[in-house]
């Protein structure tokens, strides 16, 4: 009797976890698969990192609109197709351009391509299906989800935020052989070139797309509180050249990382160590290398019992180094003050209108 209450308890028992693992089994298979997808688009992040770092060295022809594409791919999951993605909405944009240039007459200016590429993120025409190229406020999103901020979805829908919207940009005068820079604001993204037809009161024209204007130097000093010596180191205000402008890609592609992956590791500080041996004074690449080195030194210090040694100090001296060249920047913080400053829209900035000639 007592033999056959055990076998029955026993069969109970086997029963209740033959139970809990079936029920386990579809949760661990989820699992293995989330961590094999992981894996392969944390493949993908060091594609595109190699493909940069080979530019930078030299390894590699320097191509900004594959450095763009090919970061937008890694954070896509490899969904998105170099040719039809980018090269050909792209090709067909810059060929409409000139036919544009033609048919204003507009190769009397030396800036004929640039003043083209204004009108047609600004302005409606045939060639951008009567679309200008507008900040996007839809809620597809988070608000500070990343997807604003790539070039692939502004090329596709023509809307943007501070960053998708002038690389895209740049991108066009690229392809077109337009002399455009990227440039930097505290938190901030705009176009510059060289005013050589004298149509400006500035040497220099910053062509700020979100806005469809053509904002004075002086206003973005003063409404983004820029000191001077930021401007004279190179961290704002400064356009960028196609190494630096890479280079700024690169951080970009750590960022998206933790975006995506919501973690910084080895892989952040890698691609910001390469990114500022060619542009140093990139406050936003400064800052994540130091997040990463936090972040290591946290996961070290969980497996080594909290003890200090040669990894830490090491450590320790790397942020030391990270928190001064973040200061010789001379960056502007955000602050709440701040940030609510530049969410809103000054009204009292006109477009400078260009002078006849």
């Amino acid at each position: 009797m007592q033999k056959t209450l055990f076998l029955s308890s026993v069969i109970q028992i086997l029963k209740s976890m033959y139970k809990k693992l079936i029920m386990l089994v579809p949760f661990l298979w989820y699992i293995n698969l989330n961590s094999i997808a992981q894996d392969a688009g944390k493949i993908r992040y060091q594609k595109a990192y190699q493909e940069m770092e080979d530019m930078l060295s030299g390894k590699q022809v320097l191509s900004i609109k594959r450095a763009v594409f090919i970061a937008e791919w890694a954070y896509l999951d490899g969904i998105l197709d170099y040719d039809k993605d980018f090269c050909q909405p792209i090709a067909k944009n810059v060929a409409f351009l000139k036919r544009f240039i033609e048919a204003n007459k507009l190769e009397k200016y030396k800036t004929a391509k640039q003043i083209a590429l204004c009108d047609f993120f600004f302005r409606p025409w045939s060639g951008n299906g009567y679309t200008p190229f507008t900040y996007d406020y839809s809620k597809e999103f988070p608000e500070d989800d990343w997807h604003y901020q790539l070039v692939s979805r502004t090329l596709r829908n023509h809307k943007g935020q501070c960053r998708s919207l002038p690389w895209t940009f740049k991108l066009l005068a690229e392809e077109l052989g337009a002399t455009a820079y990227l440039a930097h604001l505290p938190n901030h993204c705009f176009i510059m070139y060289k005013d050589e037809d004298d149509l400006f009161p500035e040497d220099w024209v910053n062509v700020e797309i979100t806005s469809h204007q053509y904002v004075p130097t002086f206003w973005n000093k003063e409404h983004f509180e820029v000191k001077d010596s930021a401007i004279s180191v190179g961290t704002y205000l400064t356009p960028l050249t196609d190494k630096q402008t890479i280079a700024c890609q690169l951080a970009d592609l750590a960022f998206s990382y933790y975006k995506k992956y919501h973690v910084y590791d080895e892989f952040t500080l890698k691609c910001v160590d390469v990114a500022l041996q060619y542009y140093p004074m990139n406050p936003n690449a400064i800052i994540i290398r130091g997040k990463s080195l936090d972040a290591l030194l946290l996961r070290h210090l969980q497996v080594n019992g909290h003890l200090r040694d040669t990894y830490t100090d090491m450590n320790d001296r790397e942020s030391r180094k990270t928190f001064r060249m973040l200061h010789d920047t001379y960056w502007t913080q955000e602050t709440p003050r701040l940030k609510e400053k530049w969410t809103k829209v000054d009204l009292n900035v006109k477009p400078i209108i260009i002078k006849k000639k």
